[in-house]
This record gives C-alpha cells, structure tokens and sequence, in this order.
C-alpha cells in the first residue's frame, strides 16, 4: 500500500483501471467509477463553498443512495471528518451526537434533525439541492482544497455500550486504508462481483462495503429496508448479486425464502458475517439451498474493524473459529493481570495492528484504558471480548464482557448457550437473556422455533452441563433488532414482560 495513500485514492484507481463499470446502484440509479468520481469531486468543491475546511466534520443522515459514497469521497478530497448516522436517530441521541461531534455542517432530509441543527447554530445542508449543484457543476479535475494525509482522520463511527450513549471511534486515513486492503486480500472480492449491501451504512460492515468494492472495482447494490423481508430473494436475483454481506436475522430470513423452493435462485457465490455468531445449522441449510455458495465468517469491532477471517468455507474444517489474524496484525489473550496466556486457555482477546483506530472522540479516559500503547508503534485493543487461539492461531469467541452472567454460583456465557441451542434440530434462531440482577430469575433462552418451550429444554440437557441450563425457555416469532440487523439484548426484557403479561 503506498504510504502517502488516502482514502479517496482508492476510488480515483478505481476510475481509472475500470472507467466505465458499474461503481454503484440504488434502485434504477447506477454510476460508473468515471461517474462517482465526477461526482465526489464536485460535492467537494460544494462543500468548500458551504464553509467546509480541512478538520471540519461533516454529519451525514441519509438514507442509502447514490449520493452517500460520493459524498464520503468528496469528504475525503477536502480533509473533512465524515460522520455517517441513521436519518431516523431518535432526538436525544442526535443531539447527543451533534454535540459531540460539532459538525461543521449536517447533510440531511431529516426536519428533525435540521431544526436540532439551527438551534445550535450549526449549517445543514439538503440532499437533493447538494445533488443538484454538484451534478451541474463542470468542476476541474484537481483538489478543490489542501487535501489530508494520512494520519488525518478520516470519519468518526459511532458505536454504543451496554448504557451509555454512542462513543465515537476516531478513524484516521491510512487505518481505514489499512484495514480495507487487509480484509479485501482475504475476502477478494472480484471486479465482476455485484455486492448486495442491505446493511445500514452507519454500521462498519456496511460502510466498509464501499472501499472494499472499489479496491475490487466491483458494483455496490444498495438496498433499502424494505429489501430484506419478503423482497429478499427477488431483490438477490434481479440485482444479480453474487457477494452479500450478511447478520444473522438476514440470512434467517434469505433462508425462510429458500425453503419454499423458489424457481429463480440467486447467483450467490459468497457470504460473509460478522459482527454475532452465524449458527452452523443454518449456514447448512443455506449451502443445501444453494450448492455453489462459499462462506467466510470473521471477527471484528469498530475499534479495529476486522481482527480475524476464515478462510473460504473455513468453519467446516473448524468449526466455531472466526478465523485467523488480518495479514500484518497479531490477535492474544491475556489473564486479568494482562499477561498473555497460551494455546487452549481462555483469556480477553487482545488485538495489535495499523488497524487499532487512532480512540475515542473526547473520551481521554476510556480511550487510555481500552488502546494501550505496547512494544512498537502501534498501540494494542482490549477488546472486552473472551476467547482463546489453537495452536495454529485460529481465533475461537467465548463470550462478550456483557455476555458473561453468574448463575447458581457459576460464571457462565450466553455465548456458549446460545450454541448448543442452536445445535437442536428445529431451533432456527436463539438469543439469551441474562440475570437482569442477582436476585432475579435464572437466564432465560428465547429461541425462534417450532419446537414447544418444554422440548427445547429438555434437548438442551445434551447440549449443555446442568448448571449452565436456562432457567426458563420462551418460544418467540422474532427477537427484538437493532438498526444495524443485531438482536438488542435490552429490548429482550420488554419482549419477556410483554409475554409474561399475556399469560
């Protein structure tokens, strides 16, 4: 990777290696690479003219489209800050971000967030007007303004704890770049790919689906909300989509479709996941419906992107590893005293890389605690996860900080629940609700099945030792998700009163 590389490099390479491809695509809306490119450049100038200067951010709440990566692009080109957030931000938690965050300028449709926006005084922008004056702008192909380098941040991606409000994760050029070429080598998209990205572009596995296309000069397939229900299967195959990157509650649902013998099939050759445990049971089902499909599972935060990929259909031969380190990074685990631990041995996992993001927006405190500088250059994550590595450095997840509950006196984690339910047969998906307090009710697993509650605990006593069992299981038609397609563990406890109140 050259070392003076910036983000909007990758799509200027991309324009010209592969001018007149297909870069990107919402609905009938389709721009090439000579196209996007266009396009960034002069949303940059736009962006001059707005009063956006080198250092600024700039907060973007829209709705998936065209627009989106040009913008981040044209972002790029001028030195801003891009802050990629949901349009549909609930108004304490957008003025939280536009206090933390103090854009220069906010790009959105959105009459709530623009009139939280004028109360601070700070400039907004419409989608459609900045869409217009850069489309008939003939902008000169050169920098509108001193562009960034490198070490420059990039964007901010906010991300949430257990209960406080969303923190951001400063991003600088060369970490994005970084982390983007490292998961391209392993994931290798293809020129030819067409990328379904049903994912909110806020989420990092949605965004970072716009760098990897353009490092493979392949075409994004944006898809909206609506696509992913009953539209999935129909949205796949007239997309021609051959790469999607996949949650859970997705692939729960690609396979609900698929189960009713469809005519057309999708031309899937890839899956990828990331961000919560893919149920061996249901890749299964998948890879029966579609026979040609291959499927890369990883490991990833925010904090550092992605640690660890499989290899192609690397789960069969190891099953349940998420993988091995990105080229150039180094995954341990540690005691609680931070010394590292060997192979087999159960430990916090660790993560150390160009890839560890630069810390945390105007959070001094947590950021010393959680991006430690070790040996070298580059500081080190604690990620607050569990896990422990194989002899051949295979990464196998134990449970999240979160996930880990006592219960009966044992520590015990809902991680390695939910896998044995989803070893039962006719358990399609399975969450746990951990002791709310330590008086409170055991556990409790909520599974999506046909099986009745009864039978689910009584094949659970093969899975899985006795004082492990939940205290409770509790059949559901869906579990509670976040806008990024994750169960939200905290909704789960509304979800339980809710069913408790009608029994």
């Amino acid at each position: 990777m050259d070392v003076t590389a910036v983000l909007h490099d990758v799509l200027d390479a991309a324009a010209d290696r592969h001018p007149d491809a297909p870069a990107v695509r919402h609905g009938a809306r389709v721009w090439s690479y000579r196209q996007l490119r266009r396009q960034s450049t002069g949303l940059a100038f736009r962006l001059v003219e707005l009063g956006v200067r080198r250092g600024d951010r700039v907060l973007l709440a829209l709705p998936s489209s065209v627009l989106v990566p040009a913008l981040l692009f044209g972002c790029s080109r001028i030195g801003a800050v891009f802050v990629v957030v949901n349009p549909d931000t609930p108004p304490s938690v957008a003025a939280h971000l536009l206090g933390d965050a103090a854009p220069a300028l906010v790009v959105t449709g959105s009459g709530q967030l623009r009139e939280l926006a004028d109360a601070r005084q700070i400039r907004t922008a419409d989608p459609g007007e900045l869409a217009l004056a850069a489309d008939t702008r003939t902008a000169p192909a050169v920098s509108p303004a001193a562009g960034p380098i490198p070490v420059d941040p990039a964007c901010f991606i906010y991300t949430s704890g257990s209960t406080a409000m969303p923190k951001a994760v400063v991003c600088t050029h060369q970490q994005v770049l970084f982390a983007a070429t490292a998961i391209q080598s392993r994931l290798r998209y293809r020129s030819d790919d067409t990328v379904f990205c049903a994912l909110p572009l806020p989420f990092d596995y949605g965004l970072y689906q716009i760098f990897l296309c353009a490092l493979a000069g392949a075409l994004l397939h944006l898809a909206d909300p609506a696509d992913t229900g009953h539209r999935l299967l129909s949205q796949l195959h007239d997309s021609a989509a051959t790469v999607l990157p996949a949650v859970p509650s997705l692939a729960v649902n690609l396979d609900k479709l698929l189960a009713r013998r469809p005519v057309a099939l999708p031309r899937l050759r890839l899956l990828t996941n990331t961000g919560a445990a893919m149920p061996p049971s249901l890749l299964a089902a998948l890879r029966a419906h579609l026979p040609g499909l291959r499927v890369q599972l990883m490991y990833g935060l925010t904090e550092c992107k992605r640690a660890a990929i499989m290899p192609l259909d690397g789960d069969l031969g190891r099953p349940g590893s998420c993988g091995q380190a990105l080229p150039g990074t180094e995954i341990f685990t540690v005691d609680e005293a931070g010394a590292r631990l060997p192979a087999g041995e159960l430990g916090e996992i660790v993560i150390r890389g160009p890839h560890v993001m630069a810390g945390y927006w105007h959070q001094p405190a947590l950021t010393a605690d959680r991006f430690q500088l070790a040996h070298g250059l580059y500081p080190q994550l604690r990620t607050g996860d569990y896990g422990w590595l194989d002899d051949e450095g295979y990464l196998y997840f134990g449970g999240r900080r979160d996930d880990i509950y006592k219960q009966n006196g044992f520590r015990v984690s809902a991680t390695e629940v939910e896998a044995a339910a989803h070893r039962i047969p006719g358990v399609r998906a399975a969450v746990v609700a951990p002791p709310s307090s330590e008086d409170s009710e055991g556990a409790v697993l909520l599974v999506q099945s046909e099986l009745t509650a009864a039978v689910v605990l009584q094949a659970m006593r093969q899975q899985i030792d006795e004082v492990k069992l939940p205290s409770r299981c509790v059949v559901v038609s869906q579990f509670p998700l976040t806008a990024n397609g994750k169960v939200e563990r905290r909704g789960l406890y509304e979800l339980l009163r809710q069913q408790d109140s009608h029994v």
